[in-house]
Formats: structure tokens, sequence, C-alpha cells
């Protein structure tokens, strides 16, 4: 397991660095979930919270053992190193995206629609949240909402070639996207705010972009683990 440590710090810094888009993503969501607690159930705000984004994560972490399977199978074929070019390339053009300069990224979103259209009604069921396995369920179900950071993270994720590798960089990923969520729930304006500075979310973009071209196979790769 120690050599998937610095895996498991990148796609936790990942999901920090992602924050700004969470933000504008289920920022929304986060504060709409709030609000649907019920008035005798204010005092339990952080633990309902807290269940909320621990069904989110799970649903990552599943998502990622299911994609991680698949990258398991194709290991060591051209396939799994197109997988890993793809994911780089996706990588990248997150990070355009968190820096305001392309939002190319938004159209590989559409994909999940269709899904999230099926898994909605189900969501919606559960509001008002009542009950701790209640809010549980209901993130296990958000995680599925169509995100362009979560796919290109899974992607990257999976071309690892190990489906527990695959799962735990995509719990760490999750983690790493917590405080943003819990300090929007929270009504946190400071924290929001200063996520929503122009000059860190393009300091974030552009390490995003550095990370995709890292995870891009090639010499240069040799070359930075050497410094």
């Amino acid at each position: 397991m120690l050599e998937v440590l610095p895996l498991l710090s990148s796609a936790l810094i990942l999901g920090l660095l992602g924050g700004g888009h969470c933000l504008g993503m289920c920022g929304g969501l986060m504060g709409a979930l709030t609000l649907a607690i019920p008035p005798q159930q204010r005092a339990r705000r952080l633990r309902l919270l807290l269940a909320y984004n621990l069904g989110r994560v799970l649903s990552y972490a599943s998502a990622g053992l299911l994609l991680g399977l698949a990258g398991w199978a194709m290991a060591g074929s051209p396939l799994a190193t197109a997988l890993r070019v793809i994911a780089a390339l996706l990588l990248i053009c997150m990070g355009l995206y968190l820096a305001g300069w392309w939002s190319g990224l938004t159209r590989v979103e559409s994909l999940g629609r269709g899904l999230w259209k099926h898994i909605q009604p189900f969501a919606t069921r559960l509001l008002p949240v009542s009950s701790l396995p209640r809010a549980l369920l209901l993130g296990a179900l958000w995680g599925w909402l169509p995100c362009g950071l979560v796919y290109s993270t899974l992607l990257w994720a999976s071309s690892q070639g190990n489906a527990l590798h695959s799962a735990l960089l995509m719990l760490a990923f999750g983690i790493g996207t917590w405080p943003v969520l819990l300090a929007t729930g929270m009504a946190a304006e400071r924290v929001t705010a200063l996520l929503r500075q122009r000059g860190v979310r393009i300091a974030g973009g552009l390490l995003v972009m550095l990370f995709g071209l890292w995870t891009l196979p090639g010499p240069h790769q040799h070359w930075l683990m050497g410094h």
C-alpha cells in the first residue's frame, strides 16, 4: 500500500483544488439540502451534512471500484494506455475550466444527465431529511450528479490497473471536496468567497493542468519522478 500513498495524496489535493467547481456544481444543492432539514432537526445540522457527504463519497468510491475492475481487466494492454491518455486530457480540460479559460468540459457532464434523470426522482422523495440514514442515502444518490471533475478523476483512478486502489483514490478525492461543501452547508461565506476569487481559481486550474500533464504517459514522467 505504500506505493499508492503519493497517489492518494494527489487525489486528496485534486479534490481540494476542485473545490471551486464543486461549489458551482453542488453548492446550490448543498444549500437546498440544508434548508430542507426540518426545524426540529436544526441542532443536528452538522451531523446531517456529514451524512450527506459521507454518502456522496461512498458513491464515488463505489464508482471507482466498478470502473477500476474494468481498468484492471485492461491492464497491460494498449487500451490501458489509451485510458490513461484520455484521463490526462480530461484533467487538463478540467484545469482550463477551473481557471475560467475554457468551458468545453461541461459537454462531458451532459453524458451523465440521462442517468441523473432516473435517479433524481428517488432523491427528491427523501426530502425533507428527518434522519441520518435518510441523509446518508440522499448523499449516496447525490454522488451520481453529472460532474466533469468527478468523471475526469474517475478515469484517472481507473487507469491505475487496480480496482481497490481506484476505489481508495476516489475515496480520497471525495474527502478532499468535503471542506468546501461543508462550509457551504454551514453558510461559511468567507470560505466560499475565497474560493470564488479569480486568483485562487487560476492557481487551482494550473495545478490541475500540471497534474494532467504528469498523468500523460511518456519520458517526462521519469524526469518528474527524478526531481
